[in-house]
């Protein structure tokens, strides 16, 4: 009986065959069995092909039967190239594509519709050809603990260095937790930091530029907010439009043409501080605010809150102007542009509250700067207004803009 071979091509000597060979076929089988078992091999593509490969019986070297098989090629490959086996191989292999071209290597059966493997281009796999069916055998992938390319798998104390994410983190039901976006040729970032005992872990702006801030960003009407240590839950204070009451007991009337102080004490209720301006001639008062280091020195806007004691329904018309001066600064120095809101009109009952809309914006003359004492006027515009009564002005809401977190 002449003498067989296994799929892999190792010689089975029937018994009593090959007198005097018996020891060199041996040493042979014993080879390829060392090729199977750790033996490594190049496997190259050429310029850009396809390869097959192929059983070599009773003799060493053939590729198909190395346990470590490297993807190379002689030029760059321009498509994922197949490399196939016999459908009776049945074998585990390490593969690893080192081709040029960035391509992928697709490792299967000769034919058949069953499993293949696809080896990206720079990686490694550890691929088992089971030979489990006659027709379409699959070839399938052993991750054994090690990370995939594209496998689903949790990492357990494992250390990353600098790695790069794509467009978001998830949490373990697969929902964004984290949204990422990367910025071209970023400089700045935020460094997190732990602490020992006793202090506090931080987020830090670090990056090349000197001056780094952090920006919080809501979206549409949310807000930032933070839990103190007893769960206190509060909106954080962020820089920007902001109010202070002037009440008319606070100001002054004008010693030329000035409004007139009056305390008005009503059937029910709170007793009234008010400032009558006249209604047939324009009357000042005068208020001053040093306003928070924080304040952008821009310009102002106001509400104006009064009363009339009268039925009538005409508006009135108040306006505001206002000048800044700094440490050694002329008190003499003019105020700048007169700006009010649209004339308010009275409710038609006597002592109603009248609210103005917010006015346009008061350019502050004198150039304001930080820590100057800011002097306003306030006058009733009678060419601007009709009602047929005096306007008792109850104080002003002024609105400033702030830009920075403190006034230290």
């Amino acid at each position: 009986m002449a003498s067989t071979y296994t799929p892999l091509g190792v010689e089975l000597q029937a018994t009593g065959e090959n007198a005097g060979t018996w020891g060199t076929k041996t040493n042979t089988n014993l080879q390829i069995i060392e090729q199977i078992s750790g033996g490594f091999t190049a496997v190259n593509f050429g310029s850009d092909a396809d390869i097959a490969l192929s059983v070599s019986d009773g003799s060493t070297g053939a590729a198909l039967a190395h346990r470590v098989l490297e993807f190379t090629s002689s030029g760059s490959l321009t498509a994922t190239r197949n490399c196939t086996i016999p459908l009776d191989v049945q074998q585990f292999y390490i593969l690893k594509n080192s081709t040029t071209g960035s391509q992928s290597i697709t490792f299967k059966y000769v034919s058949g519709s069953g499993n293949s493997v696809t080896v990206a281009n720079g990686s490694t796999v550890i691929a088992y050809a089971k030979a489990n069916d006659g027709t379409n055998p699959d070839i399938d992938s052993a991750t054994i603990g090690d990370v995939t390319l594209t496998g689903t798998q949790t990492l357990t104390n494992k250390t990353l260095t600098s790695p790069k994410i794509g467009t978001n983190i998830q949490d373990t039901n697969g929902n964004e937790l984290v949204t990422l976006t990367a910025t071209s040729s970023a400089v700045n970032e935020v460094t997190y930091a732990n602490a020992a005992t006793g202090n506090n872990p931080s987020i830090t702006a670090s990056g090349d530029d000197t001056n780094i801030g952090i920006d919080l960003k809501t979206k549409g009407s949310g807000v930032i907010k933070a839990e103190d240590g007893g769960g206190t839950v509060s909106a954080v204070k962020i820089a920007g439009k902001e109010t202070i009451w002037v009440p008319a007991v606070a100001m002054y009337p004008n010693t030329t043409s000035g409004a007139e102080a009056a305390q008005v004490e009503l059937s029910n209720g709170p007793e009234i501080k008010v400032l009558d301006f006249d209604k047939t001639s324009d009357e000042f008062a005068q208020f001053a605010v040093a306003f928070p280091k924080s304040w952008n020195e821009g310009t102002v806007t106001f509400q104006a809150f009064f009363t009339a004691t009268s039925t009538d329904t005409g508006t009135t018309a108040f306006v505001l102007q206002g000048v800044a001066l700094a440490d050694n600064g002329d008190l003499n120095t003019a105020f700048g542009t007169a700006v009010g809101p649209t004339a308010k009109a009275h409710s038609g009952t006597s002592n109603d509250l009248d609210v103005t809309a917010e006015s346009g914006a008061v350019t502050i003359a004198g150039s304001p700067g930080v820590d100057e004492y800011v002097f306003f006027q306030i006058s009733r515009d009678v060419s601007a207004d009709n009602l047929d009564a005096d306007a008792r002005l109850l104080g002003v809401k002024l609105f400033f803009t702030t830009d920075a977190a403190n006034d230290a």
